[in-house]
This record gives C-alpha cells, sequence and structure tokens, in this order.
C-alpha cells in the first residue's frame, strides 16, 4: 500500500448476519432496483473507473441470497449481461458484513476470499469496496473499484472512492424517500376512498374560525352519517370536561342529549371513558356495549337513565389531538337498530378527531394571532394632535383574509415651533414582523424629525442614513410633509416622497389635485440617494390627504386606473365632515385586496 493507506478484509467467517437484517432488506427493497441498468449509478460506476482507472466499477447491492449490480462497467461476458452473481462470487457482501470498506491488494493472497469464485471467474484481484447505507445507516451493498492485477490503493484515490460511495448513498436515500412517498400516498388514497362519505367534512371544519360553531357543525355531519348520537367533548385546563356537543338523529330526543351534555360537564369520574381518553390519548371501541360502560363511569343514575333513552348498544371514542395534545374527545353511540361499530369506524372516527384537531388549533392560533395583531396595532396607531387651526383624522383597515395587523403606518406630531409633521408608510409584507419593522421606522421618523427645522428632503436622507446604518432590514414606501402656518390663515406645505403613492389636495371649491411629481427610490436602499422637496399650499377648507396603495391597486388594474378612480371618488366629498370623507373612502373602495392607511388634514 502507498501513501499510509492500510488494507482491510474480512476477519470473520462465520455466518453474515447482517445480510438477512429484515430491516435492511426491507430498505433495500424500498429502493425499487434490481439487475437491469439504472443511468444513475452507471454514471457512478464510470465515474469510479474513470477517476481511479481501474477495468471494473461496480454499484452493487446485497439481499440475501445474490449481489446484483444497477450501476456497472468493465464486467467480462456474461456477468454484464445478468448485471448479478450468487453470492458464492461476492467480496460485497463482506463490506456489508462488517459495515466497513474493504481494501485488498491482491485478494487471492487473503485467506479469507482467496477461495471466493469472484477471483477465478470474475477476475477479482485488487479490490476497494466502499459501504452504502440508508439514512438510519445500514449497509445496502458496496460502492467498488476492481483490478484484475495486484494493486496498491493511495489514499486520495480511497479518499476519492469514499466521496463517490457517499453521494451514491445520498441517491439510495432518495429512491427509499420516493418509494415511501409513494406508499404514502397509496395509503392516502386508500384512507379517502374509506372516506368518501365524508368528503364534505374538511369544508364544514375549514368554514369558520369559531370552534363552537365548527363543533356544531360537526356533530350535525357526523349525525346520522356515522352514528344514532355524538357528544365532542373540549377539555378544560385541569383535564376535566369543559365544553361539550351533542347532537342526536331523533328531533324528539334533542332535550335528552342536551341534558346527557349537559351532566357530562361534572358527573364523569376518572373511570369514564370520555375521561379516560382524554387523559390517555387513546381510543376506545365497545362494539358491544351496555349500560354498565356508562354507570362505572358516572356520578349518580341520571347519566345511564338518559342513555337508555337515546339508545345504547355500541360506542366508539377516540380523542381530538393536534400536534400530539390532546384536545378533546370525540363520541360515537349506536343504538340496537343500528351496526355495531368496528375497527374501520375507528380508523373513520381517529381521522375525523385529528382534523376536528386541526380545525381547533388553526381557529385558537388565529385568536391569538388576531389578539397580539389587535395590541401591537393599537399601540402603533397614534392619537392625533389637536390643534386650532388644522383638523385631523386618520384611519387604518386591514384586509379582509389576513390577520389584522400589517406594514401600513401613519403619523402626525407637532414640533415645539408649532409646526406639524405627517408622515405615512407602507412595510413591505403583511404579517406581525412587517408591523415591527414599521413600528420602527414610526419611531425612527419622530426621532429623526423632532426639533429639527431641516427640510423634508434633508428628514427624509437622515432617515434613509439611519435605516442603513443600524442595518433595518426594510423595503418600505413613505411620504412625510410638514405644515407650516402662514400669516394669510393657511399652510405652507412641503412634503418628500419615498416611493410612495402622490399625496392629493381636495381644494375647498371641490377640486381635486394631484401632487405628483419625479417618482423617487423607496426607502432602505443599500446605496445613498437624492431626495427632494415640493410645496403647496392649503387654504382654508382645502383637504389634504395621505393613503396607502391599497387604497389604489388592485390585481385586475394598474395604478393609473385606480389614481384615476379615486380621483372621481373624491368629487363632491370637499362638502363633508372629515371623519365622514375617511369613512367614505373606505366604504367605497371595491375589491380591497390590501391594507389600507389614509390620514387626512383639513385647514381650518
Amino acid at each position: 500500500m502507498t501513501d499510509g493507506s492500510r488494507e482491510h478484509a474480512p476477519e470473520r467467517a462465520g455466518p453474515n448476519h447482517a445480510l438477512h437484517d429484515p430491516d435492511r432488506l426491507r430498505s433495500l427493497a424500498e429502493t425499487q432496483l434490481t439487475a437491469v441498468p439504472d443511468e444513475a449509478f452507471d454514471r457512478f460506476a464510470r465515474l469510479v473507473a474513470d477517476l481511479l482507472d481501474v477495468p471494473v466499477a461496480l454499484v452493487s447491492l446485497v439481499d440475501a441470497e445474490r449481489q446484483f449490480f444497477p450501476g456497472e462497467v468493465g464486467l467480462a461476458q456474461p456477468w454484464a449481461a445478468r448485471r448479478q452473481t450468487p453470492l458464492s462470487h461476492s467480496f460485497c457482501q463482506h463490506v456489508v458484513d462488517l459495515g466497513t470498506p474493504m481494501v485488498l491488494t491482491d485478494a487471492r493472497l487473503r485467506p479469507a476470499v482467496q477461495r471466493n469464485l469472484a477471483v477465478p471467474d470474475l477476475g477479482v484481484v485488487a479490490y476497494a469496496g466502499m459501504p452504502l447505507t440508508d439514512l438510519e445507516g445500514r449497509v445496502l451493498g458496496s460502492l467498488c473499484a476492481i483490478d484484475n492485477k495486484p494493486r496498491d490503493w493511495s489514499a486520495e484515490q480511497l479518499r476519492t472512492l469514499a466521496d463517490l460511495a457517499a453521494a451514491c448513498s445520498s441517491e439510495l436515500r432518495l429512491r427509499i424517500a420516493l418509494q415511501g412517498a409513494e406508499q404514502a400516498r397509496r395509503r392516502a388514497e386508500e384512507a379517502n376512498g374509506r372516506l368518501e362519505l365524508l368528503a364534505g367534512l374538511a369544508g364544514i371544519l375549514a368554514g369558520t374560525l369559531d370552534v363552537t360553531t365548527a363543533l356544531r357543525h360537526l356533530g350535525d355531519t357526523m349525525v346520522p352519517l356515522l352514528a344514532d348520537w355524538s357528544l365532542i367533548t373540549l377539555v378544560g385546563p385541569d383535564g376535566a370536561p369543559r365544553d361539550v356537543t351533542a347532537a342526536h338523529r331523533d328531533p324528539t330526543r334533542a332535550p335528552d342529549v342536551a341534558r346527557f351534555a349537559e351532566l357530562m360537564r361534572t358527573g364523569l369520574n376518572a373511570d369514564s371513558i370520555t375521561r379516560t381518553v382524554l387523559r390517555t390519548g387513546r381510543p376506545v371501541l365497545r362494539s358491544d356495549a351496555t349500560l354498565a360502560d356508562v354507570r362505572r363511569g358516572t356520578i349518580g343514575t341520571d347519566l345511564p337513565e338518559i342513555a337508555a333513552r337515546l339508545g345504547f348498544s355500541s360506542h366508539l371514542s377516540v380523542p381530538i389531538t393536534d400536534g400530539g395534545r390532546v384536545l378533546g374527545c370525540i363520541t360515537l353511540v349506536n343504538g340496537p337498530r343500528r351496526h355495531r361499530f368496528d375497527d374501520s369506524d375507528l380508523l373513520v372516527a381517529v381521522d375525523v378527531g385529528r382534523r376536528a384537531g386541526q380545525a381547533i388549533g388553526n381557529s385558537r392560533m388565529y385568536g391569538e394571532q388576531r389578539h397580539v395583531a389587535h395590541v401591537l396595532q393599537d399601540s402603533m396607531l397614534p392619537d392625533l394632535p389637536v390643534t386650532d387651526d388644522l383638523e385631523l383624522a386618520a384611519r387604518y383597515q386591514p384586509a379582509a383574509d389576513r390577520v389584522e395587523v400589517g406594514g401600513d403606518w401613519y403619523d402626525a406630531f407637532h414640533q415645539p415651533g408649532g409646526d406639524l409633521i405627517a408622515a405615512i408608510g407602507d412595510v413591505a409584507g403583511h404579517d406581525i414582523e412587517a408591523a415591527a419593522t414599521m413600528g420602527q421606522l414610526r419611531n425612527l421618523v419622530r426621532g429623526n424629525a423632532y426639533g429639527r427645522p431641516d427640510a423634508v428632503d434633508e428628514l427624509m436622507i437622515r432617515l434613509d442614513e439611519t435605516i442603513r446604518g443600524l442595518r433595518i432590514p426594510a423595503a418600505a414606501t413613505a411620504t412625510l410633509v410638514r405644515l407650516s402656518a402662514d400669516d394669510a390663515g393657511g399652510q405652507r406645505v412641503s412634503w418628500c416622497n419615498a416611493g410612495h403613492p402622490p399625496p392629493l389636495v381636495v381644494r375647498a371649491g371641490g377640486a381635486v389635485q394631484v401632487l405628483a411629481g419625479m417618482p423617487e427610490p423607496l426607502l432602505g436602499l443599500n446605496r445613498a440617494v437624492r431626495r427632494s422637496s415640493r410645496h403647496t399650499h392649503l387654504a382654508t377648507g382645502d383637504t389634504l390627504l395621505l393613503y396607502t396603495d391599497g387604497l389604489i391597486e388592485r390585481r385586475d388594474r394598474s395604478i393609473d386606473e385606480g389614481m384615476a378612480e379615486l380621483v372621481a371618488r373624491l368629487d363632491g366629498t370637499h362638502r363633508l365632515p372629515l371623519d365622514e370623507f375617511c369613512d367614505l373612502l373606505l366604504t367605497t373602495a371595491h375589491h380591497r385586496e390590501d391594507d389600507v392607511a389614509l390620514l387626512a388634514v383639513r385647514a381650518t
């Protein structure tokens, strides 16, 4: 051997126990490979032959009786055509058995393999084989290099072979995963066939985020489809039943089943089936049931008596689960005139419990997110300042199909000298992270602008520099406005626009003016950007409108078309009180797809 490499050869001659490992053989079968050419594995064999300069290279997979070669180069006939040999001709079986590489300079000199028929029949003299493994480390075969003459394998060659074996193992694992996915798909199809009668259940559970409504609909769907009557129990913090929803196929039994559900909240002992399922998370099936099942698990005589009136001959109970948590229990009951529940019914019920758990989990998660969103939104929407010469009104309205928070924002505050700073912006994204970034930007606007007499373009440049300097990951648009009272009773207005929709002015006489200009880049770029200020004037009764793109943007039309529609909607609004003015803009927006923030400032 050269370059410090060592020869590795099998040291035991006993039975090859690893060859017969059922888990290994199962994994091997899941590759779906046989003794036919496979281009991917033939490519590995060619790489080994080229890089190690050997006449024969094999991707050899070994089962309990043979080795076969989905990848092969250089074998003589008839072995090349057969692409397999019995184990009497296999060196690779030793790699599988030992779970380690096998490296031989001259097999004819090694007692453990010198009588192997691969030496005379396949011409194997020098051999280097690296294990091919599945994801659990089980050895399925060997990627091997073979020479028909003695050979010293260099350390570099063995490293190359090991690297190729690792890549080849990855391909085997991919094949196993694909087969597993196919098996899962077939199982899902079988399950869908069994659940054909419940085809509408997913829509029922997904149709509302209100847990009580969803469970009532679920009970009405299961009865009489799956059972004569049903109970759906949600667990409380103490592990006891908290809310119980009941349904019966006979409307005249509605009072009885409602009373049964009411008593379950306090009338079950620790041995009841419902509390057992809630505690253990395991389903219970009683194909042949008696009222003794009810008596054993209840306190008092009311529940058994009601169960007798409702019909009680067979029942099953399954957990409602979400991510391993037991949220509740579904109980299905049949009377004596209906079939007795069996394993197929239990399978369907377990699936229903899982789906119900996902729906409840989604509802609770939505509720938690909505609460967080409300708190976050309320904390970030400022109180508008009150002034003698300006009236302000603002609105924020989220898109209806999302948690109620996003990246749209507005702000207004007085400067020490009496000027009013107004701002509006939109951070990319529609989630709580966007809202958090929005809060940062709003605070930066205040921090950068408060107490500074600088022009608004200089304030915007400073805001840009701060975003870059603090490495805030924000892509945002914004408009920054300064309003200063003049001697004539009006307001001087200067504004700077960073990629935001242009402000509008509704004049006291009814005319609508778009304060457009050359577009400037948005905030958050990695380079410095030149900004500019523009100017206009508000007379008494004029209204300045700042808004985000949700007010004008739709997927089925251009921004210009949306702007034209907004200008048309503003016609005649100059006489409206400012709050009605803002409300009208929101209520007349059709097919709104995005959050909307707007800020209106009227000179008084």
